[in-house]
């Protein structure tokens, strides 16, 4: 938690955005597996309840009436019972004071300041919410059916969420720093354990591991595997094969819950073959450019078709891809490659925000996201760049053997790719190599100062030497 004055400063401002009415703010409730007590899934606030209140107890709604200048904490405080099982913890009074908030109530007085602000016709501005057990509430205490909530969500409360937690703090940067430290941490692991006999799901649990003892635990499910093409690729039984790439996306969330996530593709041999390197090469050069381009003012949807124009023309070198480098990505043809965007916003959610709607997050009036192109429609990030922005820089090359035969048999994009080649490809797997880069005054840097190995010859080395 950082210091009471930080949440304080924070709620004067997104009351002066969001100008009038009634703002409750929802913090999460456990999350208990296969029976009430057993609390199997770690406990993880709600990132914008945490940005505006600071407190990481479960049962908490934060409320600010802004016409009347009055700050809320509700939340009932714990039975005897609770404390014999789980020790003392403060109260919700107590909870509220260190953030700075003057007033506390049990939570059934939640119903009482929204039948009261409903009597009045005040608007109640929420977030949209993600969990059931939260619609359920909404429910009964506004009437909304859980189906209506998003689009009754308060699209003046979203865009100044939006607009707060977008730019980062100096202390934010910080976190951003330490998380990085950690995801350090977790890949150089990874690396060390890579080699042909291994399991991915030993793997994949070690990394887990360095999370949970550094940090509070991991910012997304860990994602381990030699089938790099699957890009949500979970660690399973399967043992590491010599001659294979292993892929490992993962990353941490500090104990104040900021984010890293980063991926390293590393040959289980040790060395890449040279058709390994060749493709290699081409996404550690897209992974390097984005920081020539990225700065404020550009719009990270240019940024990622510049990416995809250099590994276009790197593909026509191999003879994978064919044509005019322009029309080629005009049509999408580089989406059999790469079909997901350059990257997403990164904070205290590892795709920050995206409960807003990615809609709301990474594109604005200006910038608009194309939803009919395959792969252009999963770019998360297109809005014009802003010193204090955190984004991920994630390209990736790969061959995925059911997209190749459905374009082949559609024919799509047949123009500029050369599918006996891709034929060869099938058994190859998938690349990418990512990072979390801040958007400074001038330009951009990666967060963290220790770099995780990504140039081929440094994982190469790092292996032999680990």
């Amino acid at each position: 938690m950082f210091d009471k004055q930080t949440y304080v400063s924070r709620r004067a401002k997104l009351k002066k955005l969001v100008k009038d009415g009634v703002i409750i703010l929802f913090g999460n409730n456990e999350s208990p597996c296969n029976f009430p007590n057993n609390g199997y899934y770690p406990f993880r606030q709600d990132s914008s309840f945490l940005y505006y209140f600071g407190q990481n107890r479960d049962g908490l709604v934060g409320v600010i009436d802004i016409d009347n200048d009055k700050e809320t904490l509700v939340g009932n405080d714990i039975d005897i019972e609770d404390i014999v099982w789980y020790g003392s913890v403060d109260s919700v009074c107590d909870l509220a004071a260190q953030v700075g908030v003057a007033n506390s109530a049990p939570m059934r007085a939640l119903k009482d300041i929204c039948d009261e602000a409903m009597r009045q016709k005040r608007t109640i501005h929420f977030l949209p919410p993600y969990r059931h057990d939260i619609k359920i509430q909404i429910h009964d205490l506004l009437g909304i059916h859980p189906d209506k909530q998003k689009a009754a969500a308060s699209m003046t409360l979203i865009k100044a969420v939006v607009k707060m937690r977008s730019t980062k703090e100096q202390q934010e940067i910080e976190e951003l720093e330490r998380a990085g430290k950690i995801g350090y941490l977790m890949h150089t692991t990874a690396m060390r354990l890579t080699k042909p006999g291994v399991t991915e799901k030993f793997v994949g649990g070690q990394v887990d591991g360095i999370a949970n003892s550094y940090g509070a635990m991991v910012s997304f499910p860990t994602i381990f595997s030699q089938h790099g093409e699957i890009m949500h690729g979970n660690p399973s039984m399967a043992v590491l094969e010599a001659g294979r790439l292993a892929l490992c996306d993962a990353g941490a969330e500090t104990v104040n819950n900021y984010c890293s996530d980063h991926t390293r593709t590393m040959p289980v041999s040790g060395k890449f073959t040279q058709r390994q390197l060749e493709i290699y090469s081409i996404v550690e050069a897209c992974h390097d450019y984005v920081l020539e381009v990225a700065k404020p003012g550009v719009k990270y949807m240019d940024v990622h078709f510049a990416v995809c124009r250099l590994m276009t023309e790197r593909l026509k070198e191999l003879g994978l891809m064919k044509g005019d480098t322009d029309e080629a990505v005009r049509a999408g043809a580089h989406a059999m490659f790469l079909p997901h965007g350059l990257g997403h916003m990164m904070g205290m959610d590892v795709h920050d925000m995206e409960n807003l709607d990615q809609i709301n997050v990474g594109f604005d009036e200006e910038t608009r996201p194309n939803l009919e192109q395959f792969g252009t429609n999963c770019l998360r990030m297109g809005r014009r760049l802003e010193e204090g922005f955190v984004v991920t820089d994630e390209p990736g090359i790969y061959f995925i053997p059911a997209l190749i035969d459905n374009w082949k048999a559609s024919g799509h994009c047949k123009e500029f790719l050369n599918f006996d080649k891709l034929e060869t490809y099938k058994d190859f797997g998938g690349i990418r190599i990512e990072d979390d880069v801040l958007i400074t005054a001038d330009g951009c840097r990666f967060i963290g100062d220790e770099r995780i190995p990504y140039h081929a010859k440094d994982v190469e080395a790092f292996m032999a030497n680990n």
